[in-house]
């Protein structure tokens, strides 16, 4: 190595390294840390000398000057020749020093990323949260641990790798977030019950509003919000791949979600695969035998499934009459037609505070607020092909 301003030898030797250190000024530590790093990186060292230059380098780790090591992390961070050593304590050092090795050196693995992450300050998860090319070890380290504003960085990094498990787990600690609940709303992988969860929190921050309350109601508020719930699962069940609906049954069964409102919303909507897979968690019978009662069974045998699945038997016949609904609306009358005739079916039940006037005034509600969706979706496609 050549000689730098102040440093004594062509090659650097530890013992004289060190006697030189005590008593050098702090720039001229600096410029030789510097050229001690770029030498072990870029030139030809024999053995002794390499290790006597690591050696040197490492007792750099304990200057007392942060613009010693930064010298130090300037120099190792972009290369793949840098120590690991040195690169993982200079990243656990000051935010100037571990910002310059954590944002690029390629010596820091994934596994190296999750420690960092695991043990580290806010800061040091804030800046693995924003490295670029970030994997999905380090990505889930962060969503486990990180706080709201880290998980809005590793949202915010483009580059990231982040796994559907994470984005999940993310929606579960910070989905009353809003800053967080419109970056992950923004990313087409987003799990369903993700997206569900995220649904749940917007409508528990309305509710929570005192503009809200003053204007609707607290009483009118959770008929509102259990509407608007029930409509937002159909939609999603609506737009899912097959293998993530029994994922969302699951979770909304585990959450008191799945309701005979939800499941009559969903069958008169026509998302039987939501229905069927429902049904399934609700009883103990295979997929397949489900989806033949429900598509061939007869009264009695659709009757006896739905009973099996804990839907009260003064509501049942509501069930029984919708499936023979959707069966003649697949064959042809069309989906739209199972909600008029549900309703005028048991036309003489309503009204009277009984479970099945209860059931279908729920029914009516979101059917009409589906209805009134689909007006709004048509307007938005006329205006945009105008």
């Amino acid at each position: 190595m050549r000689a730098s301003a102040g440093f004594p030898g062509r090659i650097v030797i530890v013992q004289a390294f060190l006697r030189w250190a005590e008593t050098a000024r702090t720039g001229d530590r600096a410029r030789a840390a510097r050229a001690l790093a770029s030498a072990f990186i870029q030139s030809d060292l024999g053995p002794e000398e390499h290790r006597a230059a690591l050696m040197a380098m490492t007792y750099l780790l304990d200057d007392p000057s942060p613009k010693v090591r930064l010298a130090l992390a300037e120099a190792l961070a972009s290369s793949n020749d840098a120590p690991r050593a040195i690169i993982m304590s200079l990243a656990e050092d000051q935010p100037e020093i571990a910002c310059t090795v954590i944002a690029c050196s390629p010596v820091l693995r994934d596994a190296d990323l999750v420690e960092l992450a695991g043990r580290g300050s806010s800061l040091m998860r804030s800046l693995v949260a924003a490295r670029p090319a970030l994997g999905y070890s380090a990505a889930a380290a962060v969503a486990e641990v990180g706080d709201g504003s880290e998980i809005v960085l590793l949202l915010e990094n483009e580059t990231a790798s982040i796994s559907r498990i994470s984005l999940r787990r993310m929606a579960e600690r910070f989905g009353h977030l809003a800053d967080v609940r419109h970056l992950l709303l923004e990313r087409g992988n987003l799990p369903a019950v993700a997206r569900h969860m995220l649904v749940a929190h917007v409508a528990a921050a309305l509710a929570g509003s005192d503009l809200v309350t003053r204007t609707i109601g607290a009483k009118r508020i959770d008929v509102v919000t259990r509407e608007s719930g029930d409509e937002a699962v159909v939609a999603i069940a609506g737009s899912i791949a097959q293998d993530e609906i029994p994922v969302l049954v699951e979770h909304l069964k585990t959450s008191g979600r799945l309701t005979p409102a939800l499941l009559i919303h969903a069958l008169c909507s026509g998302k039987v695969d939501f229905f069927a897979s429902a049904i399934v968690s609700l009883v103990n019978l295979e997929e397949r035998r489900v989806r033949a009662i429900l598509a061939t069974g007869r009264v009695h045998a659709v009757r006896a499934l739905f009973e099996a699945a804990g839907i009260g038997r003064d509501i049942v016949a509501v069930f029984v009459e919708a499936v023979f609904l959707w069966r003649r609306a697949a064959a042809g009358s069309g989906i739209d037609t199972c909600y008029f005739t549900l309703l005028e079916q048991f036309e003489g039940s309503r009204g009277d505070g009984g479970a099945i006037g209860q059931l279908l005034d729920m029914v009516d509600l979101l059917h009409r607020g589906e209805m009134r969706r689909n007006a709004r979706s048509y307007a938005a496609d006329v205006s945009l092909v105008a």
